[in-house]
């Protein structure tokens, strides 16, 4: 029904220039999480394994200045796209619970699709890039303990893949994680406590490093380029609309406490890693920072652990858009128990895991998936969609000098997400004929 109901696609007039789209019901729970959790459910995808890569995929090619007011300034203009997006999720007197939703009200069937394609390959590719980082961490601990070199890097995401998949069938929807988000934050907090130590420790031990950027002059200017990618990347979500269906009344302003935390305390980790990594190794830092640092056995192995099982949590969080629109469509709705609900679920969320893990597996070069995904899916999202939504929504309220700085933003961003595009390409063009597919990384 709900399915057949999406596809008819009812139309009715709520401006003279507007069409508003008929939004289904959702099989997944809404408006029942406070501010808090959802400011943890953000942090939880801010601090994910993804922060130990940032010293390598952001710092080396930007050095410094630029990677320290980088990151800080992208903090802030993230904030401030999120918060448009935040103000529009009742645009029209009506709960826009997901991106595609928003945009097809404010524009119509076709912005439905094409945001809902946007969306998809951003999630698909950041889910991509979690089981990359699993199976790294897996395979850390393997060499912790035996450097043989007989169980190679694809293996460990195949193993990842599939305590993923087993994870997503265990937890119905977004809200279910509840305890789940406060083990995140622990593990969080170990892995990124114990990098930071290990590499201080390692740093001021270390002869002086070079910071210079590597490369050649026009290798410098993709990899730059490439890293300002990744420094949208770091911020967002891409589903902001979909976390916020969740939270409770009053949604909007819970909703800009929640990114208020996410962008302040929330951040301060990733910030604290990122920059300590850069210190502690320059440019030879590794895109997995934990390969880096020296210390006991068994801390690394905690270390390297934490990593694998906080990844297996961010992921459900940015799957979760893909698992809500299958579970509506086909009307999985009831006990999480019963067994056409479990059926369907290791079925469908097992297949689409498989296929994640496929694509980890044959494509392992984490820091370009970074790249690729904040150039095509991050910018266009976050702040070309953001301030075009808003400009188009708030439109008769709106001064001219407003107008003109959406305007400002929306050409801008939409240069860098060309330009970023081409850098990432190029970057995967490479490592493509550096290393083979299924490589051992």
């Amino acid at each position: 029904m709900d399915g057949d109901r999406e596809d008819s696609w009812p139309r009715k007039v709520h401006d003279e220039e507007q069409l508003s789209v008929e939004i289904p019901e959702t099989a997944h729970q809404i408006s029942s999480d406070s501010w808090f959790q959802v400011g943890f459910v953000l942090t939880t995808g801010v601090n994910s394994a993804y922060v130990l890569g940032y010293s390598a995929t952001i710092m080396v090619p930007l050095g410094w200045v630029v990677g320290i007011v980088g990151l800080i300034i992208a903090a802030a203009i993230s904030l401030y796209a999120n918060s448009l997006v935040a103000n529009l999720h009742e645009f029209g007197g009506k709960r826009h619970i997901r991106y595609r939703d928003l945009a097809g009200y404010i524009y119509g069937k076709q912005a439905y699709s094409i945001t809902w394609g946007l969306q998809y390959v951003n999630l698909f590719m950041i889910n991509t890039g979690y089981i990359i980082l699993a199976g790294q961490a897996l395979k850390a601990v393997y060499v912790l303990f035996r450097d043989d070199n007989e169980m190679k890097l694809p293996y460990f995401i195949a193993i990842a893949g599939f305590v993923c998949a087993l994870f997503a069938i265990s937890i119905p929807h977004l809200s279910a994680l509840r305890i789940w988000l406060g083990v995140s934050t622990v593990l969080s907090l170990i892995y990124i406590s114990i990098a930071i130590v290990l590499s201080i420790r390692d740093g001021l031990k270390a002869p002086p490093r070079d910071y210079s950027i590597p490369g050649t002059s026009a290798s410098k200017i993709f990899t730059s380029i490439g890293a300002g990618a990744n420094l949208v990347f770091a911020f967002n979500t891409g589903m902001l609309p979909e976390i916020q269906a969740t939270i409770r009344q009053p949604v909007v302003s819970n909703m800009m406490k929640a990114l208020y935390f996410q962008f302040t305390i929330g951040s301060l980790p990733l910030f604290a890693v990122a920059w300590i990594g850069y210190w502690a190794y320059g440019n030879s830092t590794t895109t997995y920072l934990l390969s880096s640092v020296n210390g006991p056995v068994w801390v690394k192995t905690v270390a390297n652990i934490s990593a694998f099982l906080q990844s297996v949590i961010s992921l459900h969080i940015f799957a979760s858009p893909m698992y809500e629109y299958l579970d509506t469509k086909f009307g999985i709705k009831g006990s999480p128990l019963a067994i056409r609900n479990l059926s369907f679920r290791f079925g469908v969320r097992g297949g689409y895991l498989t296929i994640n893990t496929l694509v980890s597996a044959l494509l392992p070069f984490l820091g370009d998936f970074e790249s690729l995904t904040g150039a095509i899916s991050t910018f266009p999202l976050t702040f070309i969609l953001a301030n075009h939504m808003y400009l188009r929504a708030k439109k008769n309220i709106l001064t001219n000098w407003q107008k003109q700085w959406h305007w400002l933003n929306v050409c801008f961003f939409g240069c860098m997400s060309l330009a970023a595009a081409v850098a990432a390409l190029r970057l995967i063009a490479v490592d493509s004929k550096t290393y083979h597919f299924f490589a051992d990384l």
